[in-house]
């Protein structure tokens, strides 16, 4: 019950405590701003709370049982139990330090934090409700982080059986079948790592093919990864109806036009995320939205109220935790009055599946497109010292380039560690690098790291370690 009301200003308003918000508030507090930030639920947000971070803890539980269940190294023999509730316990932890520390980096930094749901009554002003009181925060600027929510599909409601990635990763048991509505990045990654720890997984892609928006040479060794942890695969199937009862739910389905049904214990829908932007009161303060719910910003982040500005989820583009926190720090030093501004080229998109996928910049067809002729070089992690000595010598590491300058455009990784190899070839591309500058840079051996080296020479038509086409 509210029992009081007050009134209060403050230089930058943060609305949401997520990757974005929080980044934005610590930057501008770093600038010299007078920050307060207010979040609905927990500091850290989605991705911290019940997205990023407890699912790549669960993925990396499950790859160890994986191992620990199969002989995990010639001449090792081990035998597993799985104890999920205490993955679930050390899952928890994970997310506990990291929230812990982003607590203590907004006190560190002199961010103000208050708990409650913020709703704009003017352009230059906010009510903040909570359980105990009622604000009115007066504000010179404000940054708009509320992130996004499971898209929920009218034909599939969420209920007991039907859930949502939330309600997926806080499980207390390993589902014996789990049914798995999209084929994208969070479907697979979840749905691969509960396949890891025993469930009978089935996934149902509405598209041609699994991660529609990666090129098929990466997709089709996750493909193969998947069938192997014995996942079934529809592709051109759309979810139709579902009937649950107290044992398990029956979803009915149509591939290609033919009707099929399937029951399981659980059905995951992952068929996308929708922007938080509606409950705001964004259209009364003259805000603009397109047909998608999304916030209209310029290249600072600016919307059409010229002191709100919008990051993240609830505005185009990829909705990734490290976009969110670079479209933070661009909109703080705006208000700082920076001549900082969004450059996309050099976003990472990464998928924690087993092998791991990463890319950035442009793919071959957007190369081609834009250059003409361009120079492609791959090699393979079977070519690899380090990649084989690892017993992981599936995938591949590909750099895309423009054929007259040999200027790096673009690159796509898939295989062990795939995530962490992008970074080089991001700064690459962002520093305008060449591929002889990347041959001609001495990689440290035996590294996956060579692969880079490697693929440029290739490119450049005078590969060491494969031979010459």
């Amino acid at each position: 019950m509210v029992v009081g009301e007050f009134t209060q200003e403050v230089d930058v308003l943060v609305i949401g405590g997520g990757p974005g918000g929080y980044v934005a508030a610590i930057r501008a507090a770093q600038l010299g701003k007078q920050v307060t930030l207010v979040d609905k639920a927990e500091l850290g947000g989605v991705c911290l709370n019940r997205g990023c971070i407890p699912s790549k803890a669960l993925i990396t539980a499950a790859h160890h049982y994986e191992l620990a269940k199969g002989q995990p190294f010639p001449g090792i023999k081990t035998t597993a139990e799985l104890d999920f509730a205490a993955v679930q316990q050390w899952k928890q932890s994970v997310v506990d330090k990291m929230t812990g520390g982003v607590k203590a980096l907004l006190k560190g930094n002199k961010v103000n934090v208050v708990q409650g749901e913020a709703f704009f009554s003017g352009p230059n002003e906010v009510r903040i409700m909570s359980e105990h009181e009622s604000g009115r925060y007066v504000f010179n600027h404000c940054i708009i982080a509320t992130g996004s929510r499971p898209v929920e599909l009218k034909s599939v409601p969420f209920g007991k059986r039907v859930l949502s990635s939330t309600e997926a990763l806080a499980l207390d048991h390993v589902p014996k079948s789990l049914v798995v509505i999209g084929g994208g990045y969070i479907g697979i990654e979840l749905g691969q790592a509960y396949a890891k720890f025993g469930s009978k997984v089935t996934i149902i892609e509405g598209t041609g093919s699994i991660l529609p928006t990666f090129d098929e040479q990466l997709s089709r060794l996750v493909v193969r990864s998947l069938k192997k942890n014995g996942v079934d695969i529809y592709t051109n199937a759309l979810a139709q109806s579902v009937k649950e009862d107290a044992d398990g739910v029956t979803l009915t389905f149509t591939v290609n036009g033919e009707e099929k049904t399937i029951t399981a214990e659980y059905v995951l829908v992952t068929v996308g995320r929708r922007p938080n932007t509606d409950d705001l009161g964004l259209e009364s303060i003259g805000v603009k939205l397109n047909d998608k719910g999304l916030i209209e910003v310029d290249a600072q982040c600016r919307t059409s109220v010229p002191n709100v500005y919008a990051i993240g989820d609830v505005v185009p583009g990829a909705a990734l935790a490290h976009k969110a926190s670079y479209e933070g720090k661009v909109a703080a030093e705006a208000i700082a009055g920076l001549p900082s501004a969004v450059d996309y080229r050099c976003i990472p998109a990464v998928v924690f599946s087993d092998p791991e996928i990463a890319t950035v910049g442009l793919s071959e067809a957007e190369a081609k497109a834009q250059y003409g002729e361009i120079a492609v070089g791959r090699f393979n992690y079977g070519a690899n010292g380090r990649a084989v000595a690892l017993g992981a010598d599936a995938g591949f590491v590909k750099l895309i380039a423009d054929k007259k300058t040999g200027l790096l455009v673009g690159a796509q990784v898939i295989g062990m560690e795939a995530s962490n190899l992008i970074a080089e070839l991001g700064l690459a591309i962002e520093m305008s690098t060449t591929l002889e500058d990347i041959a001609l840079t001495i990689h440290a051996h035996p590294t996956l790291g060579e692969m880079v080296m490697e693929a440029a020479e290739v490119a450049l038509g005078h590969p060491v370690h494969v031979l010459a086409k």
